[in-house]
This record gives C-alpha cells, sequence and structure tokens, in this order.
C-alpha cells in the first residue's frame, strides 16, 4: 500500500505506522502480519519476506537500500524466481550486490531481455511500478472443522452461529455486503452437501445472516448424519455504501444493530474473541 498520504494524515513515522497496522491485525483478525517498509514495491516486498515467522515490522530507508539489498542471496529479491536465481548462481552471482554490479546489458543476456532489465533495476532498488488499489473480492468464506465426527444438533447450531458472526464482522471491515450465502457441509466419508440462496437485501449484519444461514441448515434436514465440518459463504459481495438502509419500526432489530456496533468497537480494541453470542460459546468452549 502507499504510505505517504497515511504518514500525513497519522503525523507518524512509517515504522511507528507499520506497527500499529500490525497491532490492529492482531486485536481485529487475530492473525500477525510481516510489514515490510521501503521507496520501492520490490524493497517493501523483499523486507517484508526478510521478517521471520510469526510478524514484525521491517523498514528500508532509501539512503540504506544499497547496502540491505547488497548481501542478500539473489532467491530473496522480489521478482526473482528459483530458475532465474539458479542461472545467476551458476555465473557466480550469489547475492544482489554483485547482480547490481553487473552491467545490465550482461544480465539481459544471461536472463533474456525484460527478465534481464527487471533483475538489474530491481537489485538496484530501481522499482517505479505505482502501487495500485485491488479491488475488493466478490466472496468471502470462513469454515470451522470439528475435532470428532458429531451428531450433536447444539454443537452444530452453535459452531454455525460462530460462522455468522466471523463473517459479518469480515464483510463489516471490508465494508462490504453480501446478497446471497452458501452454505457446505462435509460429512464423514468426504461426502458433502452445498446450498445458495439470495438474501431479501444485501447485508453485512449478524442479524440478517443468521436468519438465513439457520434457513440453510434447517434444509439440509440433518438427521443422523456425522459432521465433520461446516463452512459459510458470502456470495455476490457489494459496496455496503451503496446499500439502501431502510426505515425500520421494528425496535428489537434496531436495538440489536446498535449491539453489532457496539460490539464491533470491542472487538476493534481487546480482539474478535472478546465478545460474541452466548449461544455461540458451546463452539468456543
Amino acid at each position: 500500500m502507499e504510505l505517504k498520504g497515511a504518514l500525513r494524515y497519522h503525523g507518524v513515522g512509517p515504522v511507528r505506522l507499520g506497527e500499529v497496522l500490525r497491532v490492529r491485525a492482531v486485536s481485529r483478525l487475530g492473525v500477525d502480519v510481516r510489514v515490510g517498509i521501503g521507496p520501492s514495491v520490490t524493497v517493501a516486498a523483499t523486507a517484508s519476506a526478510q521478517i521471520a515467522a510469526p510478524g514484525g515490522v521491517l523498514a528500508v530507508g532509501p539512503a540504506q537500500v544499497a547496502e540491505w539489498l547488497g548481501p542478500l542471496p539473489v532467491g530473496a529479491l522480489h521478482g526473482i524466481g528459483p530458475s532465474h536465481a539458479k542461472v545467476l548462481g551458476e555465473y557466480g552471482l550469489h547475492c544482489v550486490g554483485l547482480l547490481a554490479a553487473v552491467p545490465p546489458a550482461t544480465v539481459q543476456r544471461l536472463l533474456g531481455g525484460k527478465a534481464g532489465r527487471l533483475a538489474a533495476d530491481r537489485a538496484r532498488g530501481v522499482d517505479p511500478r505505482p502501487v495500485i488499489l485491488r479491488a475488493l473480492p466478490a466472496s468471502a468464506t470462513v469454515r470451522c472443522a470439528f475435532p470428532r465426527h458429531t451428531l450433536d444438533g447444539a454443537e452444530v447450531r452453535a459452531a454455525l452461529l460462530d460462522l455468522v458472526v466471523r463473517l459479518g464482522l469480515l464483510l463489516r471491515r471490508r465494508g462490504q455486503a453480501a446478497r446471497g450465502l452458501t452454505l457446505s457441509l462435509r460429512f464423514a466419508g468426504d461426502a458433502t452437501w452445498e446450498r445458495t440462496r439470495r438474501l431479501v437485501a444485501a447485508s453485512a449484519h449478524d442479524d440478517d445472516l443468521r436468519l438465513l444461514a439457520y434457513q440453510l441448515m434447517d434444509a439440509a434436514a440433518l438427521q443422523r448424519g456425522r459432521l465433520t465440518g461446516l463452512a459459510l459463504k458470502a456470495d455476490d459481495l457489494v459496496d455496503a455504501g451503496l446499500v439502501a438502509e431502510q426505515i425500520s419500526l421494528d425496535t428489537a432489530r434496531e436495538a440489536r444493530l446498535v449491539t453489532e456496533q457496539v460490539s464491533d468497537r470491542i472487538r476493534d480494541k481487546f480482539g474478535p474473541r472478546a465478545i460474541g453470542p452466548a449461544a455461540a460459546l458451546r463452539r468456543a468452549s
């Protein structure tokens, strides 16, 4: 991502912004991330790959690029694949510094015209590519697996409710709304069942997703099927800002939507598992 505007807006340095991004990823999504920061896409991507698990922040300033890239093996440079690294190694170009010292024309003879030019440029930290925003995905899926084959209807329903809460939170974080849901069931013996239905109106609210998810589960007509896993997918996603909100006279629903907003703020601060429906605690425990 491009940080210039964010740096001006927040008034902090790139390392601090990377640390904030990492903390928010952990608190909101429950996953750690590797944040590489540099003056170009190549340097930033290479830096992120050098961070040890589970995550961290590594910033390479413009004046540090040559010194930092130099000792790295050529295979560690973003954009250099295993086959190109092998060819370069056969000619003694084992590190990025050696590759940067070779005339670009020589690298082109080794790797080919375009590939050689790109490799020579990136070894010097030259990468004029702009940061291009990617479109958000058209679907989102959450899954759960049971540790053992289950026939317990209450446990299955609790797991489904947990998926609804996770999916709704994911959609709201993305600023998207779903027009349909797909429920997939996996049984012992690898048999599967899948059904899709449309929502009355595009939504990312737990209330609407839960109602349709329960209808899909009821349509499965489970009796003695031994379940091993569930998956819930939000289909045909749209920008939530374009979804018209109908005026509701249902005070109970309005109260649940307010509770949902408060719960989201609590999850922002304390993590995605800090609060949730009591009925889903059977699954969480």
